[in-house]
């Protein structure tokens, strides 16, 4: 199983829209290197969501419901299957990651652009304990 981090503009994609409609095509991924992490998820792999815009911070949890296939609408884009599993009662900022020296190779730290950010486990399970 890998990890990842999924980021969205919330006034275009929400936790919320995502905890309503419970599963949903994760489409609109056009960086080749984000791209090349789509390509390399697989099903039951786990999600972080993170909001984009003036929250910048991660808000719940989802994992992937289907390997990476090809975008019907763009032939030469790829898109996974997610769904929902929690929003978080707490969430974590950026600012948060950034000020934890842990976090330093992180690529939200490292990449900010990148919208699909793969997360060593050890790391991963660091960011679980600071949600719950």
């Amino acid at each position: 199983m890998n990890y990842w981090i999924l980021k969205t503009e919330p006034s275009t994609y929400s936790m919320d829209d995502l905890l309503r409609d419970k599963k949903t095509v994760w489409d609109g991924v056009k960086n080749p290197y984000a791209l090349h992490n789509i390509r390399s998820m697989q099903k039951g792999d786990q999600l972080m969501i993170y909001h984009t815009g003036d929250e910048k911070c991660i808000v719940g949890l989802a994992e992937t419901v289907s390997t990476a296939y090809q975008d019907p609408k763009h032939a030469d884009l790829s898109v996974i299957e997610i769904q929902a599993i929690k929003k978080f009662n707490r969430t974590v900022t950026l600012k948060e990651v950034k000020a934890d020296s842990q976090f330093k190779d992180l690529k939200l730290v490292r990449q900010p652009r990148l919208s699909v950010v793969p997360v060593p486990e050890p790391i991963w399970k660091i960011l679980l304990k600071k949600l719950e």
